[in-house]
């Protein structure tokens, strides 16, 4: 008599690269710190969380009448609301360089060029002194502003982006020093002449006084910061997706991608656009506050500070590359007016020499940045590990 064996089915193995439900729960019980602690929380508690935090932000302007606190954070030598302006713009320009250097691995030096593409179309379209002579409002040259710096993304990606390291750094180099030379040396884009009276955005109170005036500076930050909001929800979604795998797997190797079957020139150029849009987004923000706008704002220095900006933060990490943006706007802005105790001069004046002791110090002490992204500090880990002498 022979008996037949029974066979329980075998358990299902989870495909290649895929997380349970379970495992990623346990992922982040894992997680040390404040975002390990955040991760571990309830849904609803950290969307009411990043509600509460967000509201906090649109009440930065008024910090400086907090006693004791207040006075040693706003600025003294220029106003604390354009201040805060002033950073806003930095954090997109910080956002979207991320997505080009911290997620997708190119190095771009010449971002500011999206800058002031975005900017200069909007002078050119608003602006009296343009000699195409439409005058449009700022809003009806935003999305043009917008697509044109997008476009220039993609020319510039789609015969550069076979290049890497150093030759990609060079012509981007090379495109932002290009855009400065033409708008330096055309009649069109004025020189240091520059562009004049461009609208503001539009916008009135009930007694007729425009909300985006030149005397406050408030809303000008409260559209930045809504602004920044809603860059921080699309990149996230982005990283979140296919998408931002594709950019993963081309930082970590981009001939291992390729020979997984990753569009390695496709996902580039979309991550060149979506970081072109970005900038051009902090350009024409730019021009609809300034009103005024010349060749000297766009020097290379803006695209150095932007990128030592993210890599300060935390490259690869969307909350490091806020943190960078916001100090390298906020160091400067803090210094002015501040009088050394040696030589009786402003601090505003040794602001380069500060800066660049403080990111020496944050490269000796914290290499991967200050608020670093997990998997770019886990290979710094696994780096020292190899490099480190054998006894």
């Amino acid at each position: 008599m022979t008996t037949e064996a029974t066979s329980s089915p075998a358990p299902k193995t989870p495909a290649p690269g895929s997380m349970s439900a379970q495992e990623k729960k346990n992922r982040r019980e894992d997680r040390g710190g404040v975002r390990g602690w955040y991760g571990r929380q309830p849904k609803v508690v950290r969307i009411v969380l990043g509600v509460v935090f967000a509201a906090l932000a649109f009440l930065l302007p008024y910090v400086g009448e907090i006693p004791l606190l207040g006075p040693q954070i706003v600025t003294q030598g220029i106003d604390w609301p354009s201040a805060l302006f002033n950073m806003s713009y930095y954090v997109l320009l910080a956002l979207g360089l991320n997505v080009v250097v911290g997620f997708a691995g190119l190095l771009d030096l010449g971002y500011v060029g999206f800058f002031a593409v975005g900017a200069y179309t909007v002078a050119l379209l608003s602006s009296p002194d343009s000699v195409l002579r439409t005058e449009w409002g700022w809003l009806a040259a935003v999305p043009i502003g917008l697509a044109v710096a997008m476009l220039s993304g993609l020319v510039l990606g789609y015969p550069t982006l076979r290049l890497r390291g150093d030759y990609l750094a060079i012509v981007t180099l090379g495109f932002a020093e290009i855009i400065r030379i033409v708008a330096t040396s055309t009649e069109t884009l004025r020189g240091d002449r520059g562009f004049s009276d461009i609208p503001h955005p539009p916008g009135e109170f009930s007694d007729g006084k425009p909300i985006f005036g030149v005397a406050d500076a408030i809303p000008y930050y409260w559209l930045g910061l809504a602004v920044i909001i809603l860059v921080i929800f699309g990149v996230r979604n982005l990283d979140n997706s296919r998408v931002g795998r594709s950019w993963l797997a081309i930082r970590e190797d981009q001939e291992a991608a390729e020979i997984m079957g990753v569009r390695t020139i496709k996902y580039k150029l979309w991550a060149f656009a979506i970081g072109a849009f970005i900038g051009g987004l902090g350009g024409v923000m730019f021009a609809g506050q300034q009103g005024f706008m010349n060749s000297q704002t766009f020097v290379l220095q803006f695209s150095i500070l932007v990128l030592a900006g993210v890599v300060m933060g935390g490259s690869g990490n969307i909350a490091g590359a806020i943190l960078g943006g916001a100090l390298i706007s906020y160091i400067p802005d803090r210094l002015r007016g501040i009088e050394d105790p040696i030589w009786h001069t402003d601090l505003f004046g040794f602001r380069f020499a500060i800066f660049g002791a403080v990111i020496i110090a944050i490269m000796i002490f914290r290499p991967q940045g200050l608020i670093p992204s997990r998997r770019r500090a886990m290979e710094l880990k696994d780096r020292e590990k190899e490099v480190a002498p054998i006894e």
